[in-house]
């Protein structure tokens, strides 16, 4: 059934209430001061404390906002302001950036929801009001400049929105209405990604206040943690190559991780002996994770003919996709991350399973499906054309 459109725009007071990080939206509060501490403490602000913890705990839930946060709905345009601001404190205090990023995501897909049966002057309102020079073209279409298509189009990993397939005149990407609201889907997680600034006495009390919340959040979304399975003994994370590492890290960090690093890194995961528990939780961290959808490919990747499994991509193709930190990874907490690594410069080394086998960690055989433990020489790049039970990459070479 269509939707049917209303061609009126949003009152001011309205549009706040909708988009609360938009610039301009604390005049809902109608000149009223509201300081970080009274917004933690004082009883006047216990319902928008309240709402605002529901915010959190259903990102955690729900990053995919599949669900409305019940609290919301009936809450006064000032209430949901404040609510807002004090998610975002919440959350420039947690323990760990992930939070923070599933929040962004979640919050982001709601507004989605709205915007893809909005008006299009809401739509291209909204988007003045992000930053974005966002103009009607014409009946359920707006147009966009070059920059700010590709610096919102860039992270959307749909095949869909590459430059490629737009329609791109002097310097202007024209997208049907439904691509805009995606686009701007985009522009607010970026938004809501950034942390607020705060004093750390003020963290620190957060912290304390919180710290039921915290303890909450961490059990919806727990950081990813190498387990000991099979026959092969204790998985040595320590070990893993540089491009392995950076994955975990930037999966534990709450960004994003494109389709083929999520692939790559799964397939060595299950190679070096991970059960399927240990694969799911690894993948927790990712702004965007689902339960049921990371299962389901995280079955397929590791029961691929029989449990055979995918193979995981070689050096090459991971250097093709922009996925090889042989260099050293510069935004690494730990030194031994941000320099460069002599084995990954050995002309033989030519796959991240050959890399962990050289670093003394064991490799399950998955040849003929028993998850026994690899009969190969340790150091040994993996063969594919030695077994035809075995799994070839799937990545180009």
């Amino acid at each position: 059934m269509a939707v049917r459109r209303s061609s009126t725009l949003l009152d001011e007071r309205s549009l706040f209430a909708e988009y609360p990080f938009l610039a301009g939206a604390e005049s809902l509060l109608g000149g009223e001061s509201v300081s970080v501490r009274g917004l933690l403490s004082d009883e006047a602000y216990a319902r928008a404390r309240s709402i605002g913890r529901a915010r959190v705990l259903a990102a955690a839930d729900d990053p995919r906002a599949t669900k409305d946060v019940e609290e919301l709905a009936g809450a006064e345009p000032d209430v949901r302001y404040l609510s807002f601001l004090f998610a975002q404190i919440l959350l420039a205090a947690a323990p760990s950036p992930a939070a923070l990023r599933r929040w962004a995501v979640a919050e982001a897909k709601r507004t989605h929801g709205r915007l893809r049966d909005v008006p299009v002057d809401e739509l291209v309102e909204v988007a003045r009001r992000l930053g974005f020079a966002m103009e009607e073209a014409g009946p359920e279409r707006v147009q966009t400049s070059l920059v700010d298509y590709l610096r919102l189009a860039t992270p959307i990993r749909e095949a869909d929105f590459r430059l490629s397939r737009q329609d791109v005149a002097h310097g202007r990407v024209l997208v049907g209405r439904g691509r805009g609201a995606r686009l701007l889907q985009e522009a607010v997680r970026l938004r809501l990604g950034v942390p607020v600034p705060l004093a750390s006495d003020v963290s620190a009390l957060v912290r304390e206040q919180e710290a039921e919340l915290f303890a909450s959040v961490a059990e919806r979304m727990p950081l990813p943690v190498a387990r000991t399975s099979g026959p092969v003994g204790a998985i040595r994370a320590t070990r893993f190559p540089p491009c392995i590492r950076k994955m975990q890290r930037t999966l534990e960090a709450g960004e994003n991780l494109s389709h083929s690093g999520r692939f790559a890194l799964a397939s060595f995961l299950h190679r070096v002996g991970a059960d399927f528990e240990t694969i799911v939780d690894a993948y927790r961290g990712a702004p965007d994770f689902d339960e049921s959808v990371t299962r389901y490919q995280v079955e397929h990747i590791t029961h691929h003919r029989g449990g055979v499994g995918y193979e995981p991509p070689e050096c090459d193709t991971l250097r093709s996709h922009g996925l090889c930190f042989r260099e050293g990874d510069p935004t690494a907490p730990l030194p031994v991350d941000r320099q460069s690594d002599p084995l990954c410069h050995e002309s033989r080394l030519r796959h991240p399973l050959q890399y962990y086998r050289l670093k003394g960690g064991t490799v399950v055989d998955r040849s003929d499906g028993d998850d026994g433990p690899a009969s190969s020489p340790s150091g040994a790049a993996p063969d594919t054309s030695r077994s035809p039970a075995r799994a070839r990459s799937t990545g180009p070479r």
